[in-house]
């Protein structure tokens, strides 16, 4: 089984339920999961030989949330190259803006140019047709740990 770290960029929430759900059906499916609400790049650099669930909402014009982007930052300026990395993605936002889900493609798209092999396809989840998240997460992640 993986051992998964499980980062998340959550404004009011909701990210966070989701991947407070995320770690019980991973953590049911056997894999060894620790959520990180306010990560930092030492612990990042736990999971490069690993596995990282990105969960994160989207702010204002398409932005990550601020708990998420001094991550996002460090990554991008400090670390560089994660060949070794597997990675999924979850992204939350509201389809009736034109950034929807723009925080999620941000770091799918860092995670990309830095080498890093994503499993499965980004799991987009509208709020505008979304009430529980979490629970709308649940047969991705399902689908998403049998991967690993």
């Amino acid at each position: 089984m993986a051992k998964i770290g499980i980062f998340v960029g959550t404004v009011y929430g909701n990210a966070l339920a989701v991947a407070e759900e995320a770690q019980q059906v991973l953590e049911q499916q056997g894999h060894e999961v620790e959520v990180f609400e306010d990560a930092t790049l030492e612990q990042w650099q736990v999971y490069l030989q690993q596995v990282v669930l990105v969960v994160t909402s989207t702010t204002g014009q398409g932005d990550l949330p601020d708990n998420i982007q001094p991550l996002y930052t460090e990554l991008s300026d400090q670390l560089g190259y994660q060949p070794d990395l597997r990675y999924g993605l979850i992204a939350l936002g509201d389809s009736s803006y034109d950034t929807f889900c723009g925080g999620g493609h941000t770091f799918d798209e860092l995670l990309q140019e830095q080498g890093a092999k994503r499993f499965g396809e980004l799991l987009l989840i509208d709020a505008a047709e979304v009430v529980e998240p979490e629970v709308f997460a649940q047969d991705w992640v399902e689908d998403w740990g049998t991967l690993l």
